[in-house]
């Protein structure tokens, strides 16, 4: 099984690619492409999660609790918050996320659960996207697609060291197949990732919708107030302002 520098390695290489082809091929501007090589090598951890309280538990809740309200600082200004209260939000959210959800990780999961899971990072991927909050729909993909992509990272990681080269060929250990799977060995932490995967996709769907309708309404007043232009002589298709009457003396 490959341990915490292998995954982080690993992702962080696969970071630094999403983020070059972002910048490079996709247009991304540099500090969001930086952001999401950022996220991509630090959701290599993400999976680890469930081993425990070991060193990938309080690493990547710490990470997480101190990332997620910073991602929301948009999503906060849309809510109208004034500046005490996005503290208070802040605060509220990585208490929530540094000791609540560690307690229950540590206390309900099992390793190799469905922590390991292509669902499990379908909902890591939905949760970022809900939280970071962009002008540029197309950035909120982007974003979500590296917390995706870094969290499969590791769940590939860990398929590729279940085999081992034996001395008649390559042997596949027991733990094959419990990373990349769509499926737990117990139904109801599997039924849990399903129910969360919809719901969010549901909110996340609805939400992306509005976020475009608005993007689009805000390109197409933009685009009205770039194009009108003022009364000229040259233009006598315009429609002539009344001018003011002159008598003469």
């Amino acid at each position: 099984m490959p341990g915490f520098q292998a995954h982080i390695i690993g992702s962080s290489i696969l970071g630094a690619g999403y983020g070059v082809a972002g910048w490079y091929l996709g247009g991304m501007p540099p500090a969001t492409a930086a952001l999401g090589a950022g996220l991509c090598a630090a959701s290599g951890m993400l999976p680890d999660l469930d081993n425990g309280a070991g060193m990938s538990l309080r690493e990547s809740t710490a990470f997480a609790a101190a990332l997620m309200p910073l991602l929301m600082i948009q999503r906060f200004q849309q809510w109208g918050l004034p500046l005490e209260g996005m503290i208070l939000a802040a605060a509220t959210i990585y208490a929530v996320v540094r000791f609540g959800l560690a307690y229950l990780i540590e206390n309900f999961s099992t390793h190799r659960g469905m922590l390991h899971s292509v669902p499990a990072a379908v909902i890591a991927g939905q949760v970022t996207f809900l939280a970071f909050v962009s002008a540029e729909p197309l950035h909120r993909y982007f974003i979500a697609g590296a917390v995706v992509l870094g969290f499969l990272s590791h769940l590939v990681l860990d398929e590729i060291w279940a085999v081992r080269q034996g001395l008649f060929g390559p042997k596949v250990k027991k733990s094959f197949g419990t990373a990349l799977k769509f499926a737990g060995p117990e139904l109801w932490p599997t039924i849990v990732a399903y129910v969360l995967v919809i719901s969010l996709g549901a909110v996340a769907a609805g939400d992306a919708h509005w976020t475009e309708r608005v993007a689009s309404i805000r390109q197409h007043m933009e685009h009205a107030a770039r194009y009108q232009q003022p009364y000229h002589p040259a233009y006598p298709q315009q429609v002539q302002q009344p001018q003011q009457w002159q008598f003469r003396r």
